[in-house]
């Protein structure tokens, strides 16, 4: 089972690392609203044709929960993804990479705050390296850039958009005992309704740009692999090893970032992305096997 999690997780974080070379693509061919509530209203269309049916079998199991579901839409989907793609205008990848690998940390508090669950000290040293080794990844190499960071609006929505998807990832523990299918259309669905008004207010700013042909490539990849399949694929890793150990699988997502660069941007790549790379992996691999050693 564990290893059916690693796998799922790290398709994930490669599809999530895609979103946010996206996102950086997007800049001046779609405006973050419309792009959030495109991406979200095709995702609902498709997981509506696919699971009508078990939406309306689950709907007594939903019904209870229907708040809940709504809130996680809101702020795991929603929010989150219109401040990154809001951030991304006003502040550095640099900053946006390490504070988006703030996010198991502040799930590791969350959890010990509400739940009182704690992280062994082989979790915390692993989920440091992981940490460490982003951090070089964002920075280039360059230590000197992590000193000159500058807080902006950019860098402040990120802080914003970390803690409000550490705390989704959280209170995924109380959803419902339902389909996928379901759980995703509710999700999605709301996510897509959320971003409404944020669209109205783009509009009324003169801020609206609609999608042109890279706009809606843009919008057919995010509303397939990072809204879609991943979030389904770290729902399933959640529930099989839990949200502190599915967590730090996060800290990838920078990284795949990087790779992605690489690949479809034609970036050079540096020794110290392999030095980056070592130390998150092995960092998960550290946190991995201390959580497993503290579960027997």
């Amino acid at each position: 089972m564990h290893r059916n999690a690693y796998v799922l997780l790290l398709l994930t974080a490669l599809f999530w690392g895609g979103n946010a070379v996206a996102g950086k693509l997007a800049v001046g061919h779609i405006s973050p609203a419309v792009l959030t509530l495109a991406r979200w209203g095709f995702a609902t269309a498709i997981l509506l044709a696919m699971g009508w049916p078990r939406l309306k079998a689950d709907w007594p199991a939903i019904r209870p929960k229907l708040g809940l579901l709504i809130a996680l839409g809101v702020c795991g989907f929603t929010l989150f993804n219109i401040a990154l793609y809001t951030a991304v205008l006003y502040t550095s990848a640099v900053n946006v990479s390490i504070e988006q690998a703030g996010i198991p940390m502040v799930i590791f508090l969350l959890n010990f705050v509400l739940y009182r669950l704690k992280a062994a000290p082989g979790q915390i040293i692993g989920f440091s390296l992981s940490l460490i080794g982003i951090a070089l990844t964002a920075a280039h190499g360059e230590v000197a850039r992590l000193v000159a960071l500058d807080v902006n609006f950019g860098d402040a929505l990120m802080l914003i958009a970390v803690l409000v998807y550490a705390g989704y990832t959280v209170a995924l523990r109380g959803k419902p005992n339902i389909h996928w299918q379901s759980l995703m259309i509710m999700l999605c669905g709301s996510a897509a309704v959320a971003t409404i008004p944020f669209t109205v207010w783009e509009h009324a700013r003169a801020a609206m740009i609609l999608p042109d042909m890279r706009g809606w490539a843009i919008i057919a990849y995010t509303a397939l692999f990072p809204s879609i399949l991943s979030q389904i694929f770290y729902i399933r890793g959640v529930e099989m090893i839990g949200a502190n150990r599915a967590g730090i699988f996060v800290n990838l997502v920078p990284v795949f970032g990087t790779l992605l660069s690489i690949v479809l941007l034609g970036e050079a790549f540096h020794a110290y992305h392999a030095v980056a790379m070592a130390l998150v992996f092995g960092g998960i691999w550290l946190a991995e096997t201390s959580a497993r050693r503290a579960a027997s």
